[in-house]
């Protein structure tokens, strides 16, 4: 089948001005039917697995894959559809929610700086050190329990300086082989409507609701300028932020998965290669092997 999904529609490119509204939450269908989507996702997953093996046998690159999204946009289903071509023992998953009082103890990267990915893996964030420009922007009273010095705390400079740490840190990563890539879920406010009542209409799924939910909905536009100022100062060309159509979910995993198949094409990776030494022993094993 093998239909190429064009990906770089959906990349923020460096230095760009973003204006979320502009960019879609839903897109044009890439399957006719069931079985094509499932025919396209097999394909995906089975390539996946393939570049895996390759990136774990390399061990020369580690890829980071971090999602941020407004609630109820899908990250727990995309990271699973990511999930479902990759062998576990190449990847670690992590999720981070409140801060600890150790981790407040410490600059903002230091928690997620100690889950990054070896080299050989692919490391998966569910949020990330983004929400400390995120949720904290548009929760400033937030500031106050991280224990930061007087002069760090005036808000002309705390989040340009704040990008510019991630932005080092993210270049310094590249450069010592970690690829990372970023998504950010963009679901519509009407569709994460539905999805509310979705979880309070079907018992299974009531304990994914809370009343912070709601409140957090009332602070969309906020949001929404928190993202568009995160998206345009940390886009770089080295890790880059991809704005997914999130309305649906079976489309949105389709992207992330060409999306990520891109990144790892991108490295040619290839299994190591045996000088003639080793495949000599490897012969004389060989011959052991068939008496």
């Amino acid at each position: 089948m093998t239909k190429k999904i064009e990906s770089k529609r959906y990349h923020v490119t460096e230095q760009s001005r973003v204006k979320l509204a502009d960019w879609p939450t839903t897109v044009k269908p890439f399957f006719k039917s069931k079985d094509e989507y499932k025919e396209l996702l097999q394909e995906h997953t089975e390539r996946l697995s393939e570049l895996q093996n390759r990136l774990y046998a390399q061990n020369r690159y580690a890829l980071l894959l971090i999602f941020q999204a407004m609630d109820a946009a899908g990250k727990d289903s995309a990271i699973k559809h990511v999930m479902s071509g990759v062998n576990p023992q190449g990847c670690q998953v992590y999720s981070f929610k409140h801060p600890s009082a150790e981790e407040l103890a410490h600059d903002f990267l230091w928690r997620t700086t100690r889950d990054l990915p070896e080299r050989g893996r692919i490391g998966i964030f569910n949020r990330s050190y983004y929400e400390e420009v995120l949720i904290v922007r548009v929760h400033p009273e937030i500031l106050r329990s991280e224990m930061l010095p007087d002069d760090a705390l005036h808000e002309d400079n705390l989040w340009k300086d704040r990008y510019r740490s991630i932005v080092n840190m993210e270049n310094h990563l590249h450069r010592n082989g970690t690829r990372i890539v970023k998504f950010f879920l963009h679901v519509s406010k009407e569709e994460q409507r539905k999805r509310f009542l979705k979880r309070i209409d079907r018992p299974e799924k009531n304990w994914k609701f809370s009343q912070a939910d709601m409140e957090e909905r009332k602070l969309w536009k906020e949001y929404m300028r928190a993202y568009e100022a995160c998206l345009a100062a940390t886009s770089t060309r080295a890790s880059p932020w991809y704005v997914v159509p999130a309305d649906d979910k079976a489309n949105a995993g389709l992207i992330i998965s060409q999306i990520i198949l891109d990144t790892l094409e991108d490295l040619k990776l290839t299994y190591p290669k045996v000088d003639a030494e080793q495949r000599k022993r490897l012969q004389a094993i060989r011959k052991l092997l068939l008496k």
